[in-house]
């Protein structure tokens, strides 16, 4: 079991590895697809015979590049993402031949225009709520523009069927990470809370679906195997703590590191870098653009009111992974999770009756210290 850290890594460095890759694919004829968010219907356009890749950066290499043009006191993620874009240093964004974004929030909207200055950005528009026939219908017409818009940019058809294996291929794959998220069930976990976000995290950025899920089954089949020959990794004292709230990148590894340095275990990822998106399956059985609607328009984000959605999963969570405490990530300016922080806090102290702590940061490594303190102070408590 001594190859195991490099499976690992394979899936961390997937990222790094997928700039030739991508490069590769563009040579062979493929179109590729830029996305900013789990809203993104991936079946439509991996229908389409087109990659989809995420552009979300989350580093705050190209932020200072990012503030000549937009407001100091924006979303990091918003400014990184457009940093690397006007630089040039996101080979992702450099490949696309189409950007596709939701208006999830105010921020990203204003971006999505400077974007379509140098791209061609083609935006959804995102109902407020989930709820109701209008909602449902406004989505489903999204998407069907979307259809339509991949026919016409890459001189395709779009069958029903070709939407129906996308539909099974994507499922395939939730259930892969699913099983693998669900190691942090165990007690004590067989991997760390880095290592299990470094797989969700890098696997994004697999685009042979069929390769990365047997990838994902072989990784559980080892990391059970290593764990029932004696090793350890994680203290059966370690307090399991659930995270939850805005994206985690590399640069909020720090959060990640400071639970798991100071007596936790993160056994569970609820915000979109983790299962918020690959917890609920498309209905196979059920109209393709209809399950898809369905689908995606219940994804419990912030941007959703209300957003009961996000509870639901939580308290699921909580009560499968076992979980000692809930820390909700909230990056600077991210107004939706920062209001919404409150009702998060009062639902998982007195309703699920685990305690709660926020962080609020952004991509600088400057709060390290900060971080660290009250993250053992709130493990101390538990």
């Amino acid at each position: 079991m001594n190859d195991l850290p490099k499976v690992f890594d394979d899936f961390s460095d997937s990222r790094k590895k997928g700039f030739i890759r991508i490069k590769n694919l563009k040579d062979e004829g493929k179109k590729v697809v830029g996305t900013f968010c789990t809203f993104t219907p991936w079946e439509i356009i991996n229908a389409s015979g087109a990659v989809a890749v995420s552009l979300c950066a989350k580093s705050d290499e190209t932020i200072e590049d990012a503030e000549k043009y937009l407001p100091r006191n924006l979303c990091p993620l918003i400014k990184s993402s457009y940093g690397f874009a006007i630089t040039d240093k996101c080979p992702y964004f450099y490949f696309s031949d189409l950007i596709v974004g939701e208006t999830t929030c105010d921020g990203k909207k204003k971006m999505y225009e400077y974007l379509s200055k140098i791209k061609n950005v083609h935006v959804m528009q995102l109902p407020q709520t989930n709820m109701g026939e209008d909602s449902f219908k406004l989505w489903k017409n999204e998407i069907l523009k979307l259809k339509a818009k991949l026919e016409g940019e890459f001189g395709v058809n779009i069958t029903e069927q070709d939407i129906q294996k996308s539909i099974r291929t994507r499922n395939r794959e939730r259930k892969a990470l699913m099983e693998f998220s669900a190691l942090g069930k165990m007690d004590p976990p067989p991997i760390t809370g880095i290592e299990m976000f470094k797989v969700l995290n890098g696997a994004s950025f697999k685009w042979d679906k069929s390769a990365e899920i047997d990838e994902i089954h072989k990784l559980i089949d080892d990391v059970i195997e290593e764990q029932n020959s004696g090793k350890e990794k994680v203290s059966k004292n370690a307090k399991r703590i659930l995270v939850t709230g805005c994206p985690l990148g590399e640069s909020t590894e720090k959060i990640i590191n400071a639970i798991e340095k100071n007596g936790g275990v993160v056994v569970c990822y609820e915000n979109c870098t983790g299962i918020k998106e690959t917890s609920r399956l498309v209905d196979e059985s059920k109209d393709p653009i209809d399950a898809l609607t369905e689908k995606y328009l219940n994804i419990g984000c912030s941007c959703m009111t209300p957003n009961d959605n996000r509870k639901r999963l939580i308290s699921e969570l909580v009560d499968e992974y076992k979980v000692d405490g809930v820390i909700d990530v909230i990056l600077q300016a991210c107004h939706t999770y920062s209001v919404e922080s409150y009702g998060i806090k009062k639902f998982v102290t007195e309703e699920k009756n685990v305690p709660y702590m926020s962080i609020e940061t952004d991509y600088s490594q400057t709060d390290i210290g900060q971080i660290k303190t009250r993250v053992s102070a709130f493990i101390e408590m538990l």
